[in-house]
């Protein structure tokens, strides 16, 4: 059921006085003032526990009366930019908003609806803006009003939030992939549709309006949509691949977004894995077909890059990029743990309530054992160590990529590259109550005892650079052991 705007215009206007999470505008299209509103207006509503906060031109700010607007948001620019373009790059990257142009009662009229602030305030041009009374303001720093707004929008839940409503029982059905979560969590599929969205509301995945109608909460359309462009606050988080013809991103390229929500991960790895280079060798007759990359890493780092990602920053999402010689996978967010602590140190869940859901749904543990077997499983396949990079640019959003390389023998392994193999090797044999040394190191690579001097060398050179260090430094040269360097 489409949503009914005549009906949103007459409550809005209906109201005796502008509130903190609604402005009234003739036709101002100021583009500065439009950017503060929207910081205060989105702070407002996450403060006022409202699902939106709205600006509305074409009405007066005295009388509510109809009087229409000039503004066109379609068409606006400022210095020579589209306003919402520019709107979008001068707002923080936790802000999302929508113009809706339309006619009400023979006169043009525009909403803007915005989203309320999640995970830390909006803030426009550097400048974190509040509703006061009916003006405008700047958050003054250190105030008991900017630490309540920090509080809030800390603990407001971007996995609560609306993604789409005013939705029938069956409208609500058709969008989701409901199937798979009755599949994937075990539960017997119940006999009637009542039943079915008591299951889907108990989870969080809908919620059940006043008005008798329902809506699917972003976390529902996150995991289950049918199509994540149907929903505009989570459509810029549908997977995207890309796959390059050579080891350049200036390679010719070619791209697909996977559609659906992320419940079904094994679909997305078998979408995955048939762009992921392979190769046959034939052996007393029988064609193998022989994988780049273990499905066990790949499965997990996909997991992880959906998972964990930073649901805040609106206009980024998960992104796999493959090369002939390497798979980059990238998420919006940076780590919540140290980057050279990933094996060993306890989980963080960034959406604690995507990543509870996930467990359920058979996606991934939260028992933080998802790194020790992406490692694993490099190991076991001689591969080299997966690399992680966190870009953290104050010009634009933090990002983490984990890069996955084909194998190479060990002599054409760069020294950092041995290093990072060698230091990870010692986390893996720590989280399992073992140490590292020189046979189970050239064990990891594949190597014969011919290469014991090397090993000893690598393993020299991993200690003095502070990576890993003795058990014990007294011990015979033939019974030393390591542990990592932090240990």
């Amino acid at each position: 059921m489409p949503e009914d705007l005549i009906q949103l215009i007459d409550q809005l206007i209906a109201r005796s006085t502008e509130s903190q999470t609604v402005e009234f505008k003739a036709s101002n299209d100021d583009a500065f003032m439009i950017g503060k509103d929207i910081s205060a207006l989105s702070n407002a509503a996450a403060i006022e526990g409202q699902d939106y906060a709205y600006m509305l031109w074409g009405v007066d700010d005295a009388t509510h009366g109809i009087i229409g607007t000039t503004f066109n948001p379609l068409a606006a620019k400022h210095k020579g930019q589209e306003l919402e373009l520019w709107l979008r790059l001068k707002l923080s990257k936790n802000a999302e908003f929508k113009f809706i142009p339309m006619y009400y009662r023979g006169h043009r009229t525009v909403i803007l609806r915005i989203w309320p602030a999640t995970g830390y305030p909006v803030a426009f041009d550097g400048t974190e803006y509040i509703r006061s009374g009916t003006s405008t303001q700047p958050i003054a720093k250190n105030s008991q009003r900017e630490r309540r707004l920090w509080e809030v929008t800390k603990s407001e839940a971007f996995e609560d939030q609306i993604a789409a409503q005013w939705l029938t029982a069956e409208e609500t059905l058709a969008m989701l992939d409901w199937n798979t979560y009755f599949r994937q969590t075990g539960t017997p599929l119940p006999s009637n549709r009542t039943e079915i969205l008591h299951y889907l509301e108990s989870d969080h995945i809908i919620k059940f309006l006043d008005s008798g109608q329902y809506a699917i909460t972003n976390l529902g359309a996150l995991l289950f949509a049918d199509d994540l462009q149907q929903f505009p606050t989570v459509a810029r988080k549908a997977l995207r691949l890309i796959k390059y013809d050579g080891e350049r991103k200036s390679s010719p390229s070619r791209s697909q977004t996977y559609a659906h929500g992320y419940a079904d991960l094994d679909d997305i790895a078998a979408v995955l894995q048939a762009w992921l280079p392979e190769s046959e060798t034939i052996g007393r007759g029988l064609r193998v077909t022989n994988i780049s990359y273990p499905q066990i890493a790949v499965r997990e780092l996909l997991a992880n890059m959906l998972i964990h990602q930073d649901l805040t920053v609106r206009g980024g999402g998960p992104l796999i990029e493959i090369f002939n010689n390497r798979v980059e996978f990238s998420n919006p967010g940076s780590s919540l743990i140290r980057l050279e602590r990933l094996v060993n140190d306890p989980p963080e869940a960034r959406n604690p309530k995507l990543a509870d859901l996930s467990r359920r749904l058979g996606m991934c543990e939260e028992a933080g054992s998802g790194w020790d077997k992406i490692i694993d499983a490099c190991e076991t396949a001689h591969l080299p160590s997966p690399v992680v990079q966190q870009s953290n640019d104050p010009e634009s959003s933090a990002s983490i990529m984990v890069r996955l390389s084909q194998y190479r023998p060990y002599p054409d392994l760069s020294p950092s590259e041995r290093v990072d193999a060698c230091y990870w090797h010692a986390c893996i044999q720590f989280a399992n109550g073992d140490y590292l040394t020189n046979a189970s190191l050239r064990a990891r690579f594949g190597l014969e005892d011919s290469y014991s001097s090397p090993i000893s060398r690598l393993i020299r050179e991993s200690v003095s650079s502070g990576f890993i260090k003795p058990v014990d430094a007294n011990a015979p040269r033939k019974k030393m052991e390591y542990i990592p360097g932090w240990a």
